[in-house]
């Protein structure tokens, strides 16, 4: 390895991201544009970009597709609005509401192109009757402070939305639904990529509410008794979705594998751990050091150990934060300077919780920089004020709207 070990990790990175832009993977699914009316539709932070590489196979198309502020892309046919993401606005609603009725009236000769990413959770939303946008945003404010794993949260969005779990496919049937999706779920599951869509709901709400429990997640009564009226999503029985198509054309287990090529054509062996971690942040880091610091002790370096999935954050403080610059924040704290261990954790779609940052890098020398401007990395980690921490010591990795997303990228590399 001829790199110094930041630059590596950012290359790793960075080819990881590269490898899931939907103008560069998208293509090699398309097939032929379908005869008669085609109309795209779809919601994510990869959305817009997706669109624009289908236009860039098909020419200009009907449609529109829903995006976070920011990741926007020019489209010659296909209308593309923006929302806010993780916490759900009204501009999101208003287009959530068009494009059920784009794809309303729809015949068994016309074709819908749905576009899901990551993000779709919060852009796609439609609060079922009796439940208002705020009431439905105070609800998802709630999930991200839980610490629940992304699966549970998306389970109760699907029965507090019209067009979620299957209800988008539904409401265009008879015409044939082909979905495209980017995952950034542990897993891959179709069903948990965006709440699913296009994708039949088999969880039923009291299932979501018991899962949710133990992250002391409640609906007020009056929510929870408009999502029962509402009767949630669609059923794997349910005939409206005979007609659809799924078909995932990018994922964590794509991304970590790029990466791994590129280390390997440095010299540099690699373990992969898994593309669909779970759990708390500062736990996983806790386990990662443990592991990185017995490699190096066992003489296995020069080595790259990387991971993939979705971490979690259960609020403790009022810092600024996101999952992987606490778990890059508390594998710092557990490397105690370690020699020989450096790591980059960011988020694939270039935002790590609420913040415009996608992650951090640390290196041995992270503590000694952050004491010696004066900042408390244990007291950062206590607050979940990883972000600002990083920020203090110039070890963000900044990258600005990737315009794709399939979850957590970690890197650890050992010499």
């Amino acid at each position: 390895m001829k790199q110094d070990p930041e630059s590596f990790l950012r290359d790793l990175f960075a080819r990881a991201v590269a490898v899931a832009d939907p103008m560069a993977a998208l293509p090699a699914v398309l097939s032929a544009k379908p005869e008669g009316r085609v109309v795209v539709v779809g919601a994510g932070k990869a959305s817009a970009r997706m669109a624009e590489a289908l236009e860039s196979a098909w020419g200009p198309c009907e449609g529109l597709v829903i995006t976070r502020y920011g990741y926007e892309r020019p489209c010659a046919g296909i209308r593309i609005a923006s929302a806010a993401h993780p916490v759900p606005d009204a501009a999101g609603e208003e287009a959530t509401l068009e494009m059920l009725d784009l794809v309303r009236g729809l015949g068994s000769d016309d074709t819908v192109i749905c576009l899901i990413s990551g993000g779709a959770s919060s852009l796609l939303t439609a609060p079922v009757p009796g439940v208002t946008l705020d009431e439905l945003k105070q609800v998802n404010a709630d999930l991200l402070a839980s610490g629940a794993p992304i699966s549970a949260m998306n389970a109760l969005r699907k029965h507090l939305c019209q067009a979620k779990g299957g209800q988008l496919a539904a409401a265009a049937y008879p015409a044939k639904v082909v979905s495209y999706l980017i995952s950034d779920v542990p897993g891959d599951d179709p069903g948990m990529i965006g709440s699913g869509p296009t994708v039949a709901e088999p969880e039923t709400l009291d299932a979501a509410l018991t899962a949710l429990a133990a992250f002391d997640v409640t609906l007020p009564p009056h929510v929870e008794a408009a999502a029962r009226a509402h009767g949630g999503g669609v059923t794997p029985q349910d005939a409206r979705l005979s007609t659809t198509q799924n078909i995932l054309f990018a994922s964590p287990r794509q991304s970590l594998a790029a990466a791994q090529e590129v280390a390997e054509a440095a010299g540099v062996p690699v373990e992969i751990l898994g593309d669909a971690l779970e759990g708390e942040a500062r736990d996983v880091a806790q386990l990662q050091a443990s592991l990185a610091i017995a490699k190096m002790q066992a003489a296995k370096g020069p080595l790259v150990i990387l991971s993939g999935g979705e971490l979690t954050v259960t609020r403790r403080g009022d810092g600024v934060g996101g999952p992987n610059a606490e778990f890059a924040l508390a594998l710092a704290v557990a490397l105690e300077g370690a020699k020989g261990i450096y790591a980059l954790a960011c988020d694939t779609d270039g935002v790590d919780g609420a913040a415009e940052v996608a992650g951090a890098v640390v290196g041995p020398a992270t503590l000694a920089i952050a004491q010696a401007k004066g900042v408390d990395a244990e007291q950062a980690l206590a607050n979940n004020d990883a972000h600002s921490f990083f920020e203090k010591i110039d070890a963000q990795v900044v990258t600005g709207p990737t315009l794709t997303n399939v979850n957590d990228f970690r890197a650890l590399l050992v010499l």
